[in-house]
């Protein structure tokens, strides 16, 4: 049910609140939350933020991922102690202009109390009205307290008076002959770092005083605690004082710290979320969802700039320094720039949101409707390319992101700083290659040369091809997954379904545990060596002959002496140079003698004769045949344990996204 309150009650609570509110300092703060302005604002008055009311000039605003945020703007003020205002309620009067109030409980039922407290003009007597449907204090409590105190000596009326009016004030009703030796005791306390104050105190004798409010007050002054004062436990320490226990009445303010700048993102950086479709539970590579697509003019991350600190205060008033938060660069890559505020980035052009080496890009597509060939011709692009046809034999694609074909690659040249995806197979003939920063997906690939920075992935088979994967080569499908001949390295795993040739006929050699790159140079270096020892032993020869018709002649003529200096010149440089060799040479071998990485190899169905395995320098050659094992180094010996199953997470997500052609 709702009450009416009547014009002339509105003017008059309007009139004393205004009165009240004029007494008052307020202060304007600011903060992303209201309660980190509140927080601004009890610094700059001084007092806690439960006694601070405010109002709110601007409304803050969130923003959608950031963009459209505001802060919050409030005009605060410490709370005073409002007079009570009686308000006639006149049902009859009806001048347009009614005030609805709820009559509904705002606190919880508490019963009236009274207190006594002895001072030294008297025996005082405070009566507390109830809260709520708690009980009136009686005239019985408050004799029953005074007596209690050994005060004998009072005005019965005027106790009456006071229990009747309950109106929160301390009245004197009585006498008693004061001892000051005999006053209680009040000793102070500050807690670590001057943070929290807490006071003790000793019950008054016979003959005592009790602590005032005002006297606790003064005396905290007197001992420096000046900020942070807790007046409600001051109040009840006046009204029922607790003795010998260390009671908080004041507590300082932490300083708080600004947050660092930051940025939020308006796309997906964590590309492993994008995943592709399953078909009763299967990754379906014909449905590739590829590329977070961007429009020019869209909005791809935010800035949310450093805040300030907002400093603290011990009890005794010491400022306590705040860290203001670090700002940060916008992390503009290509293809972007930043709005007029300098705070969000923007799409120069239509491509793909990427978020490399710590930079905001946009990758441009190029979509080539047909085929790879002579009516397009090579292809390099600053972006991703999507081929619909084939990549014909004798034709390069060079990409800057990912390369995605729909049909085959022949004996092409394609190289990706991304992921490459081959919707069909891979036929190198001997000579083609494909190369990717990340990873390789491929339904076949056969006769080619094939380099993946993460993952070589294929559904299906790959024979006679050189293979190298930073991590893992992978055959995934489920009825053939077979590797026969040719070369294969993988720094972490080798796994497939069959591995080598029943026949015995094609050479299948896996490498793991090692870094492929580093492998590779090592390669490289020691045929380079070979060449060059080669050449050392010829020099060697051609210098001892010419040394040896010197020693038996006594000397040369000029032209062969000429001869000599210059064998000697260039076997010092080929020695020169093959001592550099082989400190890199021992450098990398080092560095793979350190590598801490399991490799094995996995073969869930049979591994056939003739397959010779390599786990960093131990070589093991398949002499039978065997089913479901995988392989795996111990004690410097390749050793067998029964099949592991595969992470096949990487299988789920697929490939990562690439674009759609329209």
């Amino acid at each position: 049910m709702d009450a009416r309150i009547g014009f002339e009650a509105v003017r008059e609570l309007m009139r004393r609140y205004m009165d009240e509110d004029g007494d008052k300092r307020s202060v304007v703060a600011e903060g992303a939350t209201v309660e980190e302005a509140l927080k601004s604002a009890a610094v700059q008055l001084d007092c806690p933020v439960a006694r601070i009311e405010y109002d709110v000039l601007e409304k803050g605003m969130q923003g959608f991922i950031g963009i459209g945020s505001k802060r919050w703007k409030i005009s605060a003020y410490e709370a005073a102690v409002k007079k009570k205002v009686e308000a006639e309620f006149d049902d009859s009067f009806d001048a347009g202009f009614d005030l609805p109030v709820e009559l509904k409980p705002l606190q919880r039922d508490v019963d009236g109390q009274a207190f006594v407290r002895l001072a030294s003009d008297g025996a005082l007597l405070k009566v507390t009205p109830p809260v709520g449907k708690g009980k009136k204090a009686s005239e019985k409590l408050a004799v029953d307290k005074l007596h209690a105190r050994a005060i004998r000596d009072f005005d019965e009326a005027l106790v009456k008076e006071t229990i009747k009016a309950a109106s929160s004030e301390w009245v004197h009703v009585g006498s008693f002959i004061a001892n000051p030796a005999a006053d209680a005791l009040l000793t102070v306390e500050l807690g670590s770092q001057e943070m929290e104050a807490r006071v003790v105190i000793t019950p008054p004798q016979p003959g005592g005083c009790d602590l005032s409010k005002d006297v606790i007050l003064a005396y905290l002054r007197n001992n420096k605690v000046v900020f942070g004062v807790i007046e409600e436990a001051l109040q009840a320490l006046e009204d029922a004082p607790r003795f010998k226990e260390p009671i908080l009445v004041a507590q300082g303010q932490k300083p708080v710290n600004g947050e660092d700048g930051r940025i939020q993102f308006m796309f997906e950086t964590d590309r492993t979320k994008l995943n592709l479709e399953e078909k009763n539970g299967k990754v379906d590579y014909k449905e590739l969802h590829l590329v977070q697509n961007v429009v020019e003019g869209q909005a791809l991350a935010r800035k949310i700039q450093a805040q300030q600190g907002v400093p603290g205060r011990t009890v005794t008033g010491k400022l306590l320094p705040a860290k203001n938060g670090k700002d940060l660069p916008l992390p503009l890559g290509k293809n972007v720039h930043a709005s007029d505020d300098g705070l969000t980035i923007i799409a120069d052009v239509n491509g793909e949101a990427t978020y490399i080496n710590s930079k905001i890009n946009v990758e441009t597509v190029y979509t080539i409707a047909g085929d790879v060939d002579l009516k397009s011709g090579n292809q390099f692009f600053l972006g991703t390319i999507v081929v619909v046809g084939n990549v014909e034999d004798g034709f390069s694609v060079k990409a800057t992101g990912n390369i995605e074909v729909r049909g085959n690659v022949g004996k092409a040249e394609i190289s990706a700083e991304g992921d490459v995806i081959v919707h069909q197979g891979i036929t190198g003939k001997g000579a083609g290659s494909v190369t990717a920063g990340k990873n390789v997906w491929a339904k076949f690939i056969e006769n080619a040369n094939v380099t993946a920075g993460e993952n070589v992935i294929v559904q299906t088979s790959i024979i006679n091809s050189e293979v190298t994967a930073e991590k893992r080569i992978v055959c995934s499908g489920q009825k053939h997954a077979s590797i026969i001949g040719g070369r294969y390295r993988a720094c972490e795993e080798i796994n497939a379904k069959s591995i080598g040739s029943p026949s015995g006929g094609a050479e299948t050699i896996l490498e793991v545990g090692s870094d492929p790159k580093s492998k590779a140079k090592m390669d490289e270096i020691d045929s380079k060596q070979k060449v060059l020892q080669r050449q050392l032993d010829e020099l060697d020869k051609n210098i001892y002959t010419m040394n040896e018709t010197k020693r038996q002649r006594k000397s040369l003529p000029d032209d062969k002496q000429a001869v000599l200096d210059e064998l000697v010149h260039k076997r010092d440089e080929i020695g020169a140079e093959a001592s550099a060799l082989k400190a890199e040479y021992d450098t990398i071998q080092a560095y793979l003698n350190n590598l801490k990485v399991r490799g094995k190899v996995s073969v869930s169905g049979r591994i056939y004769p003739g397959t010779e395995i390599v786990i960093r320098d131990i070589r093991e050659k398949i002499k039978n045949e065997y089913k479901g094992l995988t392989f795996y180094l111990e004690n410097m010996m390749v050793k067998t344990t029964r099949y592991e199953e595969f992470d096949d997470e990487i299988l789920k997500k697929g490939p990562p996204d690439a674009h759609k052609a329209d």
